[in-house]
């Protein structure tokens, strides 16, 4: 029998909203060679769908649990979750809200119960979910209220040669901009960086972290001149987190945070808002970029882009961003289980 450290990390994988990409590019991810086991969690028959919209053969089976040694390129397994309704692609229809909701909470709590190993999610589609009845915000608050834990966005890219890696967290996630102000407290800034600080420990592999923390104002408030926030908020934030011996840099102005030699000072970057931030990142690595939830007692990732349900149905969505989220799933596995040994 093969050794448990032998056998592949299992990866729940979200196929998303059932009109847009998601289905095809899970079929297009598991033509991949990587060491995992995929586990689809969605509609068996909607897979094989999206496997012939993408003109690939998978060997699709049902999960039974197991765990395996090894998997072949186009081998796949799927926890069986119905639509309500066949799908029609780039058409959204409410009736599958709620089997959209039932697959992410299975991967959640398939983590959770040592199920699975993490869960990659592909493109949901926020407002067919409120249309259809369910209060639904994005994927980072659905699990952070299933695992009943405080969490942090953030968007990340491993760089490239002539790059350093780029790892930007979120202080507050999808707030409209008017309400960004109210919501960033001191004790909310501290809870924040103590969970980045300790997933760039612990899923990362860096032993002493250096984050840069941006000013919520242009140029970082200009000592008081162009809004307070900064002396009032952010820097009562930092000090103590200083004494108790993290590394922390700034408040920073958002406009020269990212500039090659300030990115080399720093292993993340914790923003204050959605797009203050974000724009940077994707301008640079659209398709390399990963989108984490930091804090979770589980490992996941995801895409950093859209359903595209101009593109649905036609075979030709670039599956890069997922491959890249479950590439870094088993990285951040392997970075965890080295830490707790």
């Amino acid at each position: 029998m093969s050794s448990a450290a032998a056998l592949l990390p299992r990866l729940a994988v979200t196929a998303g909203e059932p009109a847009g990409i998601g289905p095809e590019l899970v079929a297009r991810l598991a033509m991949q060679p990587l060491l995992a086991d995929l586990i689809a969690i969605g509609d068996v028959d909607q897979l094989r769908r999206a496997a012939a919209r993408c003109d690939v053969t998978l060997d699709i089976r049902e999960d039974d649990g197991t765990r395996i040694a090894t998997r072949a390129p186009g081998q796949i397994r799927v926890a069986h979750h119905p639509l309500r309704a066949q799908e029609r692609p780039g058409i959204l229809d409410p009736r599958n809200a709620f089997q959209v909701l039932n697959t992410l909470a299975d991967a959640a709590d398939g983590c959770l119960d040592g199920r699975f190993d993490a869960v990659v999610t592909a493109p949901v589609q926020k407002s067919v979910i409120n249309e259809a009845g369910e209060p639904f915000s994005g994927h980072t608050e659905f699990f952070a209220q299933r695992a009943q834990a405080s969490v942090v966005m953030m968007l990340a890219s491993e760089g490239d040669a002539t790059r350093p890696p780029l790892r930007v967290a979120l202080a507050t996630t999808h707030l409209p901009l008017r309400a960004v102000p109210d919501a960033i407290g001191i004790d909310m800034l501290c809870a924040k960086l103590r969970i980045v600080h300790t997933a760039l420990q612990r899923q990362f592999g860096i032993d002493a972290p250096r984050i840069g923390v941006l000013g919520l104002n242009p140029h970082a408030g200009e000592s008081g001149h162009m809004g307070r926030e900064e002396i009032e908020v952010i820097e009562p934030a930092l000090q103590p987190l200083r004494a108790e011996g993290m590394q922390l840099i700034g408040p920073l102005p958002a406009d020269t945070a990212f500039i090659p030699a300030m990115r080399t000072r720093m292993d993340a970057v914790l923003a204050m808002y959605h797009d203050q931030a974000l724009p940077v990142l994707k301008s640079e690595a659209f398709d390399r970029t990963v989108n984490l939830t930091l804090g979770l007692p589980f490992v996941r990732t995801s895409v950093d882009h859209g359903t595209a349900l101009e593109l649905a149905g036609s075979g030709r969505a670039d599956p890069s961003s997922l491959i890249a989220a479950a590439r870094m799933a088993l990285r951040l596995i392997a970075h965890e289980r080295t830490s707790k040994a």
